[in-house]
């Protein structure tokens, strides 16, 4: 965490007077995806630590998600775990995680509502034993709407899994909600409800509770924690990360 904000700050002090750089578009720390898109042509770097408790042990990792937007409409998304320590049979394994790549759509029905599609791909990029070692494939939707000084992000997905135990369904469904608000000077609040259920592996349900904060358009700093309600899903979670540009493309 410390190393994450070093780096915003660096950035921060480096990239603060750049006038051809728009507001970033942060899509972290929640489940939920938001249907509104970055700037187009400009290259956004989402990273974060996250830190999680379970049964068997605890699970640390190094989140990241590049986000480029072609135009008003279509972006691309590229994402994973940079970084993924995680307990296993044989102990505690470290390496790579596996790697997310997501075609976006976004659909802007009025000024307060938009609809948004993502169809993505889990590509098996981890060491054995810190991933399926199987190619997953995911259809996402989205409703972001404006309710007055909360904005809300709700997804309904459906993920195909490569990877399946013995008479579990291959077919998960997942359904998040997440409502944020503005408070004073660039702070804002983010509380989120999250589940999943497949046939045979049981269902996972968490609360969410992020605080950000932005001191520019160019930087979004976050703090949070998830707690998990029933058993088949981490006690706690831990988080902090950032969102800030790369570079304008075009």
């Amino acid at each position: 965490m410390k190393t994450v904000f070093l780096l915003a700050t660096a950035f921060f002090s480096v990239s603060a007077s750049a006038a051809d750089v728009a507001a970033v578009t942060p899509y972290r720390p929640s489940v939920s995806s938001p249907a509104q898109l970055p700037a187009a042509g400009q290259l956004e770097l989402e990273l974060g630590g996250l830190a999680s408790w379970q049964d068997q042990g605890r699970r640390a990792s190094l989140p990241y998600t590049l986000k480029l937007a072609i135009d008003g409409e279509w972006a691309l998304l590229l994402g994973g775990e940079g970084w993924l320590t995680a307990p296993t049979a044989d102990g505690q394994r470290h390496g790579v995680g596996d790697t997310q790549l997501v075609l976006k759509r976004a659909m802007l029905l009025d000024e307060d509502t938009a609809l948004g599609l993502e169809l993505g791909t889990k590509l098996p990029s981890a060491r054995k034993q810190l991933g399926s070692g199987r190619a997953d494939y995911s259809v996402n939707g989205i409703v972001s709407r404006e309710l007055g000084a909360l904005h809300l992000d709700a997804n309904l997905n459906l993920t195909r899994i490569g990877a399946i135990a013995a008479d579990s369904g291959r077919t998960q469904l997942g359904l998040s909600a997440a409502l944020s608000g503005a408070l004073e000077e660039g702070w804002g609040l983010t509380g989120e409800w999250a589940g999943n259920q497949r046939r045979g592996a049981g269902r996972n349900s968490q609360l969410l509770l992020a605080l950000s904060y932005s001191p520019s358009k160019l930087l979004t700093l976050d703090v949070g924690l998830a707690h998990g309600l029933n058993a088949a899903t981490p006690r706690w979670s831990l988080f902090s990360g950032m969102v800030m540009p790369l570079a304008r493309l075009w």
